[in-house]
């Protein structure tokens, strides 16, 4: 079946419809959705019962940019700063250090194992030298497991910054592979430009990002969300036009928006877990759709060797080197080291080889994919398994910070008082979102005119307007009145 305008709405749905329906399985018996979705994209391909045809690279690496712009840019959001401050070093070690361990670790392998040239092999390591977070934590919520002291933040912050680096390295290694004269430190300029580059734009369109976000004023609480996606994608093309690394740009303005007060805040990160959501989907299914699993079968043996060689050799010479500078029991090191699924971000640098042209490009794509699927299959399926085998897996109700939703619900207040703003009050006039009060206090309720009202991050303080004030404990309500009258 060709895809044509007249049934792409109908066969889209279809597919969308059907995974969200079979992945509710995969909280059930354990089994990653990512797999899920790649079955079903799979099935309905030119291979499968569906008969779909598509073979669209562009338009597939089209897909799988802006899904993956959505997915890190929603990780970014859902990173609480003081659950990561206390182990920024180790994450960011593992999400550079690591995956630059681990792709050459992987490279120099395949190098020896195959006819691939050292680029070439280099390359393919650098495309699935990246986990995958949304894999991982689906099955760590589908067993109700949370995980034991900074474990679960370490994770979170590897997988979600780690991306960036794995694309750098492709595109540099691919650029040695297309052009064999250039040696390999040609390519260290742009290495460093790429991140230096991004991690400057990032915080800078994170600011910049903050204050339109506070100041423009919209109207409907629902266009705050489609203003956010402008941005992301402002700053991703951005940070590229000017040779950063645009996912590393759009990861650190997330995390910095994540850690602000914001206008309709909440009404945000809903919009973009749900997004993120549909753009995994998404992407899976597009991915499902562009592999031929007749094309597959021949790379079974090869792929099964590099996919063993990465779980048990390459990701743990990456994750112990670069935690050898930390204090850090050894049951926590192995289990950093097994998760490490290998999701939908190297599927999509594969195609990178295919658009340029180069000459292993197919047999590259398909290890690839093949690495994805066994990486699943064999860590997805065991991480709750060795979590508690290790001994580092708790109960969920003790992980007090297990999801969003209890990051940005009301804790219980235990301390309430009526504060009256008098006309020489700072906050008169100003938006609350703008007074930078305590996460521990909140406004229950304005009296304005004989009028309650229910305020929100956007609502204006007025003159002789009677606050409600609501906190954990009185130190909470003094800096509250010192936000209003500093």
């Amino acid at each position: 079946m060709n895809i044509t305008i007249e049934n792409i709405v109908l066969i889209g749905s279809l597919l969308l419809f059907i995974s969200i329906v079979v992945g509710k399985t995969s909280y059930r018996f354990g089994v990653p959705t990512l797999l899920l979705f790649l079955g079903i994209g799979m099935a309905a391909g030119s291979d499968g019962i569906g008969g779909i045809i598509f073979d669209d690279m562009e338009i597939a690496q089209f897909i799988g940019i802006v899904s993956l712009n959505f997915i890190l840019f929603s990780g970014g959001l859902d990173t609480h700063w003081s659950s990561v401050k206390p182990i920024l070093r180790q994450g960011l070690l593992l999400s550079t250090l690591g995956v630059l361990l681990t792709a050459v670790t992987l490279g120099v392998f395949v190098f020896y194992l195959t006819d691939f040239t050292i680029y070439e092999s280099l390359l393919l390591g650098s495309i699935v030298s990246s986990t995958d977070a949304a894999a991982v934590f689906s099955i760590l919520r589908s067993k109700s497991l949370a995980l034991k002291t900074n474990l679960r933040p370490t994770l979170e912050l590897e997988s979600g910054s780690n991306d960036p680096m794995a694309y750098v390295l492709t595109i540099a290694f691919l650029t040695l592979v297309i052009n064999q004269d250039q040696g390999l430190f040609s390519v260290l300029p742009l290495l460093l430009q790429q991140m230096i580059v991004g991690g400057i734009a990032g915080f800078v369109f994170g600011k910049l990002s903050k204050f339109i976000i506070n100041k423009i004023e919209l109207g409907f609480e629902g266009l705050y969300p489609v203003l956010v996606i402008a941005l992301m994608f402002i700053t991703f093309s951005a940070t590229e036009s000017i040779g950063g690394n645009g996912f590393l740009a759009i990861y650190i303005c997330s995390v910095y928006l994540g850690n602000q007060d914001l206008i309709h805040k909440q009404t945000i990160l809903k919009m973009f877990d749900g997004l993120a959501w549909l753009m995994q989907i998404v992407l899976f299914l597009t991915l499902g759709l562009l592999v031929f699993p007749t094309e597959i079968v021949p790379f079974f043996g090869i792929g099964i060797v590099v996919s063993l060689f990465l779980i048990f050799i390459a990701r743990p010479v990456g994750v112990f080197i670069s935690l050898a500078f930390f204090k850090m029991k050894m049951r926590r090191r192995l289990y950093i080291s097994w998760v490490g699924l290998r999701g939908a971000a190297p599927i999509v640098f594969a195609t990178y080889p295919l658009l340029a042209g180069i000459e292993k490009a197919n047999m590259i794509f398909n290890i690839v994919f093949f690495i994805s699927v066994t990486s699943v299959l064999i860590q997805g399926t065991s991480l709750s398994i060795v979590a508690k085998w290790l001994g580092v897996a708790l109960p969920e109700a003790k992980d007090s910070k297990a999801d969003v939703a209890r990051f940005i619900s009301e804790i219980p207040k235990t301390a309430m008082k009526e504060i009256v703003i008098t006309p020489q009050c700072y906050a008169v006039d100003k938006k609350i979102v703008e007074l930078g009060f305590p996460k521990t206090a909140i406004i229950a309720m304005i009296k304005r005119n004989d009028k309650f009202l229910t305020p929100k991050g956007s609502t204006v303080i007025n003159k002789n307007d009677t606050l409600v004030v609501l906190s954990e404990n009185e130190e909470g309500i003094e800096e509250v009145e010192v936000c209003l009258n500093r």
